[in-house]
């Protein structure tokens, strides 16, 4: 308490419009209308409208001009494919022709393509207002070993907060999979690497920066001993359990044809169905599926851009949360979404959601709810993802000053259907990571610059 005491509080005062990250309607809202008071690396105090901070503060950030979130959390991601975005050969391809024409392209990647790619992805999404990332990195070639240890290490230098999950292929072509032999590694390296992981990177107390998953990519890529033993050793460490399930109608008929059942039996089959277990995209399932996911609390990331862009269909994310299944937001791998930005993904989530489910029940407030506190619920985390006492002061002020917003009456509305791109200040853990987005960009002309070189050495 007495460390507490020595660390100065910091009012962010009186936004135009405040998004709490829960769903509780406009009791929540009007109660942290006045901003938040900041202290070390926690919200120490939300301000009513019109009244001022209870407690003595040292700095107030005057945030009159902009809206104030929780900071956008980012479910699943690829950060490896912002060096293969627009590849000519995958451009127009659905999902399985879409990996076959990259996975002889991404069996070339080197700690440096790694180290350069997790960068720029994070950057890109820290100034779309995203404080926390989850990455599902499986792609080990011969070379390239320590991809997550280069990972970690990029996201404790930029101070972002990550959930990183080891991925895996074991099952390649010449054993019925669909990655080639260059990019799969054995059973057990990938266990031994996993447990290596593990004890080196994972801290599940509260308020930790970085957090270990194990993330086999799908059923199509690795072995069913790969899948149970992954499970035995993600319970035996207290790891979440994450993987790409029902993004394609081609991938319940691999699954019908390779293994006698459809994804989700597979998943119980494999001992994997449960609360701490979080699915990619989760969109081909029938009602007695979705049923069964709700059942067992697990989590969907729900990646909106993606799915349009390879066609892949449209997540049932009311019915799936109708049924107990906890669903998130994410903006999927940069060569199937071809960027990194999660304020956009908010209004491609509405737009798409609106297409199933009508206007009336795919609301401004319910996407923003599926990137913070949705979002917070599918990685296993209740400290992050709302604006209340007591949990991590991860915050992202929007200013509405751009052409899109002029006419708007509703801030947060604007926000999201006017389609904001990018964040004016973003804080994480209590530092502003994120002060002056335009100075930010210009700091990363060199990053840019090497990042667009080894993207054309990996097509060469």
């Amino acid at each position: 308490m007495s460390q507490l005491a020595d660390e100065p509080r910091i009012w962010i005062a009186n936004p135009m419009a405040v998004f709490s990250g829960a769903m509780s309607g406009e009791d929540a809202e009007r109660d942290c209308r006045g901003g938040v008071v900041v202290q070390g690396t926690r919200i120490v105090e939300c301000v009513a409208g019109g009244q001022q901070a209870s407690l003595p503060v040292d700095q107030i950030v005057d945030a009159s001009d902009a809206v104030l979130l929780p900071g956008l959390i980012n479910t699943h991601h690829h950060f490896y494919q912002t060096l293969t975005r627009c590849v000519p050969s995958a451009i127009n391809q659905e999902l399985f022709p879409w990996l076959q024409s990259l996975y002889p392209i991404w069996s070339g990647l080197s700690d440096k393509h790694i180290e350069a790619a997790t960068e720029l992805a994070c950057w890109e999404l820290m100034l779309s207002g995203c404080s926390t990332v989850a990455d599902h990195h499986y792609v080990f070639n011969q070379g390239l070993s320590e991809a997550i240890d280069i990972q970690a290490e990029v996201v404790g230098r930029l101070g972002l907060r990550a959930t990183l999950t080891r991925g895996s292929m074991s099952l390649s072509q010449k054993d019925g999979g669909l990655p080639p032999d260059s990019v799969v590694q054995t059973e057990q390296q990938i266990l031994d690497d996993s447990l290596r992981l593990a004890r080196r990177y994972h801290d599940a107390a509260e308020g930790s920066m970085l957090q270990l998953a194990l993330a086999p990519c799908s059923p199509f890529s690795v072995t069913e001993d790969l899948m149970r033993e992954t499970a035995i050793l993600a319970k035996q460490q207290g790891l979440r359990l994450h993987t790409h399930l029902a993004e394609t109608i081609d991938e319940n008929e691999f699954c019908l044809r390779k293994l006698g059942m459809r994804p989700v039996d597979y998943l119980e089959h494999c001992d994997w169905m449960g609360p701490q277990t979080w699915l990619a995209h989760g969109i081909h399932f029938n009602s007695e599926e979705i049923h069964r996911l709700g059942q067992h609390q697990v989590g969907i990331a729900h990646c909106p851009t993606s799915n349009m862009l390879l066609a892949s269909g449209i997540c049932p994310t009311l019915d799936l949360a109708a049924a107990g299944c906890k669903v998130g937001l994410a903006v999927d791998g940069s060569a199937s979404n071809d960027g990194s930005n999660m304020v956009q993904e908010l209004r491609h989530s509405l737009l798409q959601q609106r297409l199933r489910y009508g206007a009336s029940k795919i609301t401004h407030q319910q996407v923003l709810h599926w990137a913070t506190q949705g979002s917070a619920e599918v990685l296993g985390r209740q400290d992050i993802g709302v604006l209340a006492p007591g949990k991590q002061a991860d915050l992202a002020l929007y200013k509405l000053d751009e052409l899109r917003f002029s006419g708007s009456h509703d801030p947060l509305a604007a926000l999201v259907l006017c389609g904001a791109s990018e964040v004016s200040k973003l804080m994480v853990a209590g530092k502003w990571v994120i002060e002056d987005p335009l100075q930010t960009r210009e700091q990363l002309n060199e990053l840019i610059s090497r990042h667009q070189q080894l993207a054309k050495q990996l097509l060469a």
